[in-house]
């Protein structure tokens, strides 16, 4: 049993004020496999007053001397990067070398995006040269609480932790209890890299607790939160109160349009890319909409994916295979949404509910393909996060920019068509933070959000590291 009930404040791993025990579950086994402790309000108000002291002088830090730790603990993230993919592993059941492939590389990667980002970043900018005396001076905005998800650990975490560091900010950072264990390895990462005292804070926790102190804490300037809309909403409401900015990353029901012209291997990849992370990525392209021509055989294709393709299991196993969904309530969650697809007159095309053959403990999920899917169905409607893809067919280009915008959510959609001049056209049409056409994955350092209800931020590049900054205008600049 690996115990862990200490926070990092200060620039020290101290214990927390009263012991408040909670159990960290390995999803591919249902046991206990960790022990943290849940922060109360005294364990916040340390890290944030750590973090409001510590704010004037590394404000003021030279961008060279940031630079130079952002530089060390990138060195020291590639050192430890199979500890940072077993503990993945362990806590949200990715499998391991999934873990050690995607999830650590996803975060190795940010950090290498920002440093590349932040070479060029200038703080101190000219409005024009219409107005040679005015400066636009961006300007770190403080302390941020940092409130991160357990389905992408360290791919939400650097996205977060590195721009803070490197505009200036300090900040508190709260994991998802469901999965703090690689967190914690980042905060030992931080202290080895000398980030200074009170630069960065770590305190464990659930929302309703040190989530919402944060959110409402007066000595917070920003709340930074990945996660569901249900909890982004709460979040926003309980920040409005101290006028704080609130960055959003939310939910998704991506929508993947096929065209009859795609190419022969876009039904394959859309569905493999739809359980990839066993579903639990809010940019998964959840709905298939197919072009009426070729409906059918697309249906038959990502059935085959489903059944033939896609293997379940455990995630301390090594091979190319999905791991279980990372918790009995997330488990829980998706079998209603199945059963709810099941009532609601969709065929199952291949999976469905209970476990895959073979297991009888461990959140496993079944591959599961729905055809005839009407977009006003639940399972088109709600966000799933879990391996369940639902394939809703149309006629026309409009009817597929129609049914791929009627969603509250508006995170990521995918395009598949031979047609250049068609798919920027539809790419222009939907009402979404990103757009990916024939399997092109968006450049290192692209803006990562949403609009509607999938948020209001963006992540990644230079676009993450403005969002941590305040923007002042001057008039007046002196020449010097």
């Amino acid at each position: 049993m690996i115990e862990k009930r200490q926070f990092y404040i200060n620039g020290q791993w101290v214990n927390p004020a009263q012991r408040n025990d909670f159990d960290v579950i390995d999803p591919s086994t249902e046991d206990s496999c960790a022990v943290i402790s849940l922060g109360t309000q005294a364990d916040t108000d340390a890290a944030v007053a750590a973090a409001r002291a510590a704010f004037p002088a590394w404000s003021t830090t030279p961008k060279a001397d940031r630079m130079a730790l952002l530089q060390r603990i990138l060195e020291i993230y590639i050192r430890r990067s199979d500890e940072i993919g077993d503990a993945i592993s362990l806590e949200m059941g990715a499998p391991i070398d999934y873990a050690r492939a995607n999830q650590v590389n996803s975060g190795r990667s940010h950090i290498k995006n920002f440093i590349r980002a932040f070479e060029g970043f200038e703080f101190d900018r000219m409005l024009g040269a219409h107005a040679p005396n005015d400066r636009i001076l961006l300007e770190p905005i403080g302390v941020a609480g940092l409130i991160t998800p357990w389905n992408w650990p360290m791919n939400q975490i650097t996205l977060k932790v590195i721009p803070a560091l490197a505009t200036g900010c300090t900040m508190v950072l709260k994991p998802s209890e469901i999965a703090p264990l690689s967190a914690l390895i980042l905060a030992e990462i931080i202290d080895e890299a000398g980030v200074p005292a009170g630069v960065f804070n770590l305190v464990n926790g659930d929302g309703a607790g040190v989530g919402t102190q944060l959110s409402v804490h007066p000595d917070v300037d920003m709340i930074s939160f990945t996660g569901s809309t249900r909890a982004g909403i709460a979040i926003t409401k309980a920040a409005a109160d101290t006028v704080k900015r609130v960055h959003l990353e939310l939910g998704g029901k991506g929508a993947n349009i096929i065209f009859a012209d795609a190419d022969e291997k876009a039904v394959k990849r859309g569905a493999v890319d739809c359980f990839l992370n066993t579903g639990q990525s809010c940019n998964a392209p959840t709905r298939m909409l197919v072009q009426r021509d070729i409906y059918d055989q697309a249906v038959e294709i990502a059935a085959n994916v489903a059944t033939n393709v896609i293997k379940v299991g455990s995630g301390h196993d090594a091979g190319r295979h999905i791991g279980p969904v990372v918790s009995q309530a997330q488990f829980d969650k998706v079998q209603g949404l199945i059963a709810k697809g099941i009532d609601e007159g969709a065929r199952l095309a291949a999976g469905g509910l209970g476990r895959p053959e073979g297991f009888n403990r461990g959140y496993f999920v079944r591959p599961t393909v729905f055809a005839h899917v009407s977009n006003d169905m639940t399972i088109a409607r709600e966000e799933i996060f879990g391996p369940v893809l639902s394939i809703i067919p149309f006629d026309t280009e409009a009817e597929a920019i129609a049914i791929a915008n009627d969603t509250v959510y508006g995170l990521t959609n995918y395009v598949q068509t031979q047609d250049g001049a068609r798919a920027n056209r539809v790419a222009r049409a939907l009402k979404s933070g990103m757009v990916e056409i024939n399997g092109q994955s968006r450049g290192a350092g692209a803006p990562f959000g949403g609009v509607k209800h999938s948020g209001n931020g963006r992540e990644g590049g230079v676009w993450g590291l403005e969002d941590f900054c305040e923007i002042k205008s001057v008039a007046g600049w002196a020449a010097e």
